[in-house]
């Protein structure tokens, strides 16, 4: 089944514990972490993940947006983060490779990202550490609310075949512009995490439309 991770950049940072709260029927929580630098925008850190984690058990997927997130591995991972993903643009292979072993030292689920521009054969010396998600962008990582970018679904498609090849319990995620039609042509194309954050946060019945991107 697919699994939903609304994201909390479009929660009310003021009622952050509370909207947290409103998407427990979801399967992951999806924390965006901006730097201001690999990204123009600035959103959260450590504290705010810590305090995240206090305050629910809900699997926090936790998506660095960040330069050199090596640095940032260690105080992520106490800080109650259960998988980081870092993005394969934001430094070069050999410490991307190192910040990989260092999650797996620290007992935190691996992933790494692609924006729009990288290739999908990118992934491929990564698959090999056994890696637990590729996050797919379908938009340009840094800010919500933009629209779904449909030329990344050959993409999607393709990193599906690796993971069968190479690794296949590695998740693959999809995350811009996700609501319940383009929900459905990324699961038609291999996604099997969705990260949605307007078509959750902003739906009336916010339960219904989490069931609803799931049923995609």
């Amino acid at each position: 089944m697919v699994k939903i991770a609304p994201s909390i950049l479009s929660a009310d940072f003021c009622r952050l514990g509370e909207d947290i709260e409103k998407v427990s029927s979801a399967d992951w929580l999806h924390v965006d972490v901006m730097d201001g630098m690999f990204v123009p925008n600035i959103s959260i850190g450590v504290p705010v993940v810590k305090s995240i984690r206090a305050r629910t058990d809900m699997f926090l997927d936790t998506h660095l947006m960040v330069e050199k997130p090596g640095r940032y591995v260690k105080a992520f991972a106490q800080a109650g983060a259960d998988l980081l993903s870092i993005h394969l643009e934001a430094d070069m292979p050999p410490a991307l490779h190192a910040a990989l072993d260092e999650m797996e030292a620290l007992g935190v689920k691996r992933g790494i990202v692609l924006r729009p521009i990288t290739a999908a054969e990118a992934v491929l010396p990564y698959l090999e550490k056994g890696l637990d998600l590729i996050l797919v962008m379908t938009v340009e990582p840094g800010f919500g609310g933009q629209a779904f970018m449909a030329d990344q679904l050959p993409k999607i498609a393709a990193i599906r075949s690796y993971i069968e090849k190479y690794c296949p319990s590695c998740h693959l995620e999809v995350d811009g512009g996700i609501n319940a039609q383009t929900a459905r042509q990324c699961v038609a194309a291999g996604a099997d995490v969705l990260v949605a954050g307007s078509a959750v946060y902003g739906a009336e019945d916010i339960p219904a439309a989490i069931a609803a991107l799931r049923g995609a």
